[in-house]
């Protein structure tokens, strides 16, 4: 689904991502894992179209998508997430939800004017839409508070709520379980392997909790210095010697992961 062929971002004499390559297949819940300042995001952001690579090349089911802008993904299907949640905070949570789909009806000027029943239907049919997205996300009783009073665990959910609100083919979700508490962590973490199972979504997870990564990803992927370390089950990664000098240090390798 997604090809990263040779990727190389640099910014000055710093290089980021240092020749990365790897292949994401479609179905797949894959874990991108590495010491911070590995390049993770980095190339999250190259892949997402918020940079331009210094050098080669990423695809998407075939076609080039190299430095093709971020609302130009949008549309393709290629979302996503922050380390921080970027929410509407004065507007409720339903209101999140009902703003991200694109081209809507009342939009335009002459739709105001003219257009007024079809911009009415639209709204039903996006009210209905998220109410049906907090559902199954079990934040129903957050329809109508405001998104800047909920708390950080609660934001990410909305995040992932909105990339429902377009059926996303692939989501590329960083630090997903930054700041958040165990018990949200296993709701995002259950609705991710929902959407996955019963909605056929690809997902990228940047994450250091390895017990999430070991319940979520297979594949796992792990960077160092920029460039690709190891692929394989995290069983494979942290037996990995090369893993485990870069990144888990030798007190995680027989480190029991629970589902």
């Amino acid at each position: 689904m997604i090809v990263v062929d040779d990727v190389h971002k640099h910014f000055g004499g710093f290089h980021a991502v240092d020749g990365a390559s790897l292949t994401i297949d479609k179905g797949t819940i894959t874990g991108l894992i590495g010491p911070n300042g590995a390049g993770k995001t980095t190339l999250f952001n190259v892949i997402a179209g918020v940079l331009k690579p210094t050098s080669g090349r990423v695809m998407m089911d075939g076609e080039d998508i190299t430095g093709l802008p971020p609302h130009d993904l949008f549309h393709k299907g290629l979302l996503r997430t922050f380390q921080i949640a970027h929410e509407f905070s004065s507007m409720t949570c339903r209101e999140n939800l009902m703003m991200v789909p694109g081209d809507q009806a009342g939009e335009t000027l002459w739709n105001t004017w003219f257009g007024r029943k079809r911009i009415a239907d639209q709204e039903r049919a996006l009210k209905a839409k998220a109410d049906e997205v907090l559902e199954f996300l079990t934040i129903e009783h957050l329809a109508e508070q405001k998104a800047g009073q909920i708390s950080g665990g609660q934001k990410k959910l909305l995040e992932l709520g909105r990339t429902m609100m377009v059926d996303a083919k692939i989501v590329f979700l960083d630090e997903v379980g930054a700041g958040v508490n165990r018990t949200l962590l296993n709701i995002i973490g259950d609705a991710i392997i929902r959407l996955n199972q019963e909605r056929g979504y690809t997902f990228v997870v940047i994450e250091h909790d390895m017990d999430f990564i070991g319940r979520l990803c297979d594949p796992v992927i792990c960077m160092a210095e920029g460039k690709v370390l190891a692929e394989g089950t995290l069983p494979e990664i942290k037996a990995n010697e090369q893993v485990i000098e870069a990144y888990l240090g030798t007190g995680l390798k027989n480190k029991t992961v629970t589902a």
